[in-house]
């Protein structure tokens, strides 16, 4: 019986060298050209002396975004262990995430670790964290903005469509027909408390968005694949229970808020989906929050900081 091969990776590097293959699979692999769109590639020193060792070189390529494009490579057909002794070999600079090549074809490649470091068209969807609520600048989504299109004025975009009472829920149904003329190629998913929240007279037809946040991401990811964008998720910010008391009808405790951390975690894990948490800069931190829900501005500063070292 044939050996099961049941991942699609694309390769633009040293991976494509029969001699690497060889070294890490024991093999060289079944392979087919492809090409991926809406990238480029920049070196990427290498220092790991093993990965240097195996490919010849100490200079490697990783990929970064640019419309109109492309990437000549090649689809590489691995087994489980083939995939996992490829995990081995890339190192902390890269990360594997799902893409979508010129073929329609979906596969993985090893990207940039850093989420927004590679970015060019961020679209920002959530709640009214993200929309920049209690903050005249703008909020952390405006510095971010104000940080990503001084980079490169000609090409870096931000198009933030928070709205303010969104769930996960609201914004895996909504997200969809806001992306075509947007062009993103990376969609920023702001998962606020929203969900973590409780009606204090539930009507029948509430959905608990703790019971759908698998659904939500889900559906998410498949929408951001569809316009191969890298999806992120950012949050949930802490919340302080002692002053948030009962808020516009909605209860929301801390208990509730950290299983939302931890079931987003989770579902990135699994995924392999960049999560961005952003509970530690607001954690304990009383003084930033302007009601317990949302920060105010130097909380929001606070929020940039922190994400701007994690995702670029």
């Amino acid at each position: 019986m044939s050996e099961s091969r049941p991942h699609n990776l694309f390769s633009f590097g040293t991976l494509m060298d029969e001699r690497v293959q060889t070294a890490l699979f024991g093999q060289a692999v079944p392979s087919s050209s492809a090409s991926l769109a809406g990238h480029a590639t920049r070196p990427l020193p290498i220092t790991d002396q093993s990965v240097i060792a195996a490919s010849g070189l100490d200079v490697h390529l990783t990929l970064e975004r640019k419309f109109g494009a492309v990437v000549e490579g090649a689809v590489l057909r691995l087994t489980d262990q083939d995939l996992a002794a490829a995990d081995a070999y890339e190192v902390d600079d890269y990360v594997r995430r799902r893409v979508l090549l010129s073929s329609g074809e979906s596969a993985w490649a090893y990207v940039d670790a850093k989420p927004l470091r590679s970015a060019a068209r961020i679209v920002i969807v959530g709640d009214s964290i993200a929309y920049g609520r209690c903050d005249p600048q703008g909020g952390w989504a405006a510095r971010l903005a104000a940080t990503h299109i001084a980079g490169n004025e000609a090409e870096h975009r931000v198009f933030n469509l928070a709205i303010p009472g969104s769930t996960l829920i609201d914004v895996s149904e909504q997200t969809p027909a806001l992306l075509a003329p947007r062009r993103p190629d990376t969609v920023l998913v702001a998962a606020g408390i929203n969900d973590s929240a409780l009606p204090l007279a539930v009507p029948p037809s509430h959905r608990d968005g703790l019971a759908h946040i698998a659904d939500s991401l889900d559906s998410l990811a498949a929408t951001a694949l569809s316009h191969n964008a890298r999806l992120v998720v950012a949050g949930p910010t802490w919340v302080d229970e002692e002053r948030t008391r009962d808020y516009e009808g909605l209860r929301f405790t801390e208990e509730r808020a950290l299983a939302l951390r931890a079931s987003i975690r989770t579902w990135c894990d699994e995924n392999h989906v960049d999560h961005l948490d952003m509970w530690e800069p607001l954690r304990e931190h009383t003084e930033l929050l302007v009601d317990g829900l949302h920060p105010t501005p130097e909380g929001h500063r606070a929020l940039h900081r922190y994400l701007n070292a994690l995702g670029r």
